[in-house]
């Protein structure tokens, strides 16, 4: 009977309205102009990350609009971005009154195949407004499309770094309190940014963005890919202002990620470098993998069905707040002096040849 009643009201309601404000790619470039990216989430102030006539980009391709994949279940949701040949960013302001200046570049994973925008870059946006954080989402170029994500997509993060540092004063950011946290794929980028500023400093210095540094103030690996590391690939060397830097991922649920982790912790261990923090849990799944129900983890900020793993973010403000990331801008951080003294101090010995303490 409540069945039969229900049915028979649904029949006497009237037609929901259409979803509003879904976004959508803008249209090729016309005439060999490049495509201009549009906003993912309301607000969004967009930057290419090079001039259209840029070596970085691939003439035939930079006019090609990007192609978005829609959430099947939540309207107007951008799950993921491919075909990225025009790279940009999309910038997110903290208001002045709780603003403190700190900018996060979110660099989403995808196995290099999608940009994962959805759970691992929007959904950051307003969590970070609520602490006074401006957001950044990046969208790099992916090896599905033909790029070299190990110089191409690195390329973008250290560029997009840059930029928001060249433009920290208008957009009210402290140029000294700029970084990135990648995800999965994105973290292979975070990572390998950490230490390869300064070639690519060394190597871009001309043109507008001349001059100014590419250095992240900070990183955050979460559940990472290969990082620069990994046990089949040749040890690059630590810069010795290499930055201070958050790791997260789970242990038995995502064994591999988690031994990437510990790999770039490890090489940060043996340098000292300060700051370095990592949160390895033991249950969890990497986001895509399948659940004991059928269901699959979906991105970087959920519950994650209750275990302490989804709690990973509020672990990552502490650590933030520690190193005065969260302080009101132009206030130096301890992170930026523990790195001076660090630089200061000589470098440890190697691992086995420090001297016995006396007992």
């Amino acid at each position: 009977m409540i069945l039969i009643a229900a049915v028979s009201l649904l029949a006497q309601l009237p037609p929901l309205p259409a979803p509003m404000d879904i976004p959508s790619p803008g249209p090729a470039g016309q005439n060999g102009a490049a495509y201009a990216p549009q906003p993912i989430l309301r607000g969004g102030i967009i930057v290419p990350l090079y001039p259209a006539a840029s070596p970085f980009l691939k003439a035939e391709k930079v006019s090609e609009p990007e192609k978005y994949n829609m959430s099947q279940a939540v309207h107007a949701r951008i799950s993921s971005i491919v075909n990225i040949h025009n790279p940009s960013i999309e910038v997110h302001l903290a208001d002045k009154s709780i603003n403190t200046g700190a900018a996060i570049i979110l660099v989403a994973g995808g196995g290099h195949r999608t940009l994962n925008v959805g759970g691992e870059a929007a959904d950051f946006v307003p969590f970070f407004y609520n602490y006074g954080i401006n957001t950044v989402i990046l969208r790099n170029r992916l090896r599905a499309d033909g790029y070299n994500a190990e110089a191409d997509a690195v390329n973008d993060m250290l560029q997009a770094t840059r930029m928001v540092r060249a433009y920290a004063k208008q957009w009210g950011i402290d140029p000294a309190k700029i970084g990135s946290m990648g995800f999965s794929a994105g973290a292979e980028l975070t990572s390998a940014g950490a230490i390869k500023y300064p070639e690519f400093d060394q190597q871009n210095n001309s043109g507008p963005f001349a001059g100014i540094s590419s250095r992240p103030d900070f990183v955050g690996i979460i559940y990472p890919g290969p990082t620069p590391f990994a046990r089949n690939r040749v040890a690059p060397p630590v810069p010795r202002d290499v930055p201070p830097a958050f790791l997260m991922c789970a242990a038995a649920g995502d064994r591999v990620h988690a031994i990437w982790a510990d790999e770039y912790f490890q090489a940060m261990m043996t340098v000292g470098a300060p700051n370095i923090e990592m949160h390895i849990y033991g249950n969890g799944r990497h986001p895509g993998d399948p659940l004991p129900d059928g269901t699959r983890m979906s991105g970087g900020l959920t519950d994650r069905l209750g275990i302490p793993m989804g709690t990973w973010q509020y672990r990552f403000i502490d650590w933030f707040r520690d190193l005065g990331f969260l302080q009101k801008s132009g206030v130096e951080t301890k992170a930026a002096k523990d790195v001076a003294t660090y630089v200061a101090q000589p470098l440890p010995p190697p691992p086995g040849q420090q001297k016995k303490k006396t007992q």
